[in-house]
């Protein structure tokens, strides 16, 4: 659909960036915080851990003041469980709640709005020893964190998250480097950890609504549109397998609290269902969000399963593989350009996610992930031209605002990343931040912060709006 006139982002949207602690932190065992499941993690052969990382942990007044001075109206980041319950559960860090009462009141200060994630991928590495997610445990060890949470931050954080990219948990496990690799069936146990993990998330909901009436929350899943590989029939249908399978199991849970029934219909075929305890359903329809984050950076394309070995393709990250015989078909896109690191770039598929979401689910939408990872060049005199950056940002802010003026309620966008930082399997050398952290992947070099090109391009944008692009 074309638009004469275009709407203008609405005067109070929340332009930002985003990180996630353990990419950004470091200080990885400081002031007692426990190890996660990242921290005990195989990492990948000739990239950096996570132990510095870019060092926020030290370096976070200086950060936010650059925040600030970028004119960010929000900032997503995630707490670290392991910095509040060092073994998952017990007894509170008091050092760790003093560090996050002190960034989100150094952003308040700016004038900066907290928005909150309280579970990136950083499972307590205490909880997962006792079966983690595959524990019932861990529910009730998770609703106390949130709790916890609600308590000490709450006069001061409006905006909470439950679990970051739940469905890249479950469909890649591998590329976060937690699969335990010595499971039998590990499909089984991955759909009972997801189980475990929206029936902890439908609890934080609903206790975030009692105990914080004037605070809102939401999940933050990974979604994009899923194109069929050709007009035929039965790729558009594996392209509907695909879209519940990967999208839809995890929002109609989130918002109607009840399994897609193509999703289930799958479980059911592939002996994946999870086993549902009394009570549970329950539960989940109590979630109520009240509105939803989400993460995109590419649409995917799939085609009818042939069921020949050959139904498995790459989506252009080497531990990311799609294909599922019997249900849909990797294939690729010849339309669409692909950046370094192989991910096909598709902004107009952005427009279509966010229509998508929308007509779906009818709830306030929020950007919480989007952005260009790349081999960013620190050039004499402090510079860092990333022009690739800016005009991927163009792109993907231009069909914001046609999905705005499609309808389409949007009131934030908060890229990835605010800084850079360590790419979960591709080290501090994938670059994604608006800000240069001065490092190698085995050269802490000084972490000094550096403003790139697209630093003061996304300083004009919000100055403006959104309307100087």
């Amino acid at each position: 659909m074309k638009h004469n006139q275009l709407k203008a982002f609405p005067e109070d949207f929340f332009w930002g960036g985003s990180t996630s602690a353990y990419q950004v932190e470091g200080a990885w065992d400081e002031d007692g915080k426990g190890p996660s499941v990242i921290d005990m993690a195989n990492h990948v052969e000739g990239v950096t851990d996570f132990k510095v990382t870019s060092d926020h942990y030290h370096m976070f007044k200086e950060d936010v003041a650059l925040m600030a001075e970028m004119g960010f109206k929000a900032y997503r980041f995630s707490i670290a469980w392991t910095r509040i319950y060092p073994q998952g559960a017990g007894e509170v860090n008091q050092k760790g709640i003093a560090f996050y009462s002190s960034l989100i009141d150094e952003l308040i200060k700016y004038g900066i709005e907290p928005i909150v994630t309280m579970y990136h991928f950083d499972l307590p590495y205490a909880l997962e020893k006792q079966g983690g997610w595959s524990k019932r445990e861990t529910i009730d060890a998770f609703e106390q964190y949130a709790k916890t949470l609600y308590e000490n931050f709450g006069d001061s954080v409006k905006y909470w998250l439950t679990i970051n990219e739940q469905n890249m948990l479950i469909l890649h496990p591998g590329s976060i480097g937690t699969l335990d690799t010595s499971l039998e069936n590990p499909q089984k146990v991955l759909y009972q950890q997801n189980h475990h993990m929206l029936v902890a998330q439908a609890k934080a909901m609903v206790l975030c609504h009692e105990m914080l009436p004037d605070a809102k929350i939401g999940p933050a899943p990974n979604i994009g549109v899923i194109y069929p590989a050709s007009s035929k029939p039965e790729d558009t249908l594996a392209a509907d397998n695909y879209a519940a399978i990967r999208n839809w199991l995890y929002l109609d849970m989130a918002v109607f609290g009840r399994y897609n029934h193509i999703a289930w219909s799958y479980l059911v075929e592939k002996g994946y269902e999870p086993v549902i305890e009394e009570g549970d359903m329950d539960i989940l329809a109590m979630g109520n969000p009240d509105f939803i984050a989400f993460n995109y950076y590419t649409s995917q394309t799939v085609g009818e399963s042939l069921d020949d070995g050959n139904d498995f393709s790459h989506t252009g990250d080497q531990h990311e593989i799609v294909g599922e015989p019997g249900a849909y078909r990797g294939s690729v896109n010849p339309n669409l350009q692909t950046t370094e690191f192989g991910w096909e770039i598709d902004p107009v598929g952005f427009r279509s996610t966010l229509r998508q979401i929308y007509s779906r689910y009818q709830l306030p939408l929020i950007v919480t992930e989007n952005g260009l990872g790349a081999f960013d060049k620190l050039e004499e005199g402090d510079v860092v031209n990333d022009p690739y950056r800016i005009d991927f940002f163009k792109k993907h802010i231009d069909q914001i605002q046609l999905a705005i003026t499609d309808g389409v309620e949007v009131f934030g966008f908060c890229p990835w990343s605010a800084i850079d930082l360590v790419s979960t399997h591709q080290g501090s050398s994938k670059r994604y931040g608006f800000i240069y952290v001065d490092r190698e992947e085995f050269d802490l070099k000084d972490l000094r912060r550096i403003r790139k090109q697209s630093f003061y391009w996304y300083q004009k944008l919000i100055t403006t709006n959104g309307e100087v692009r």
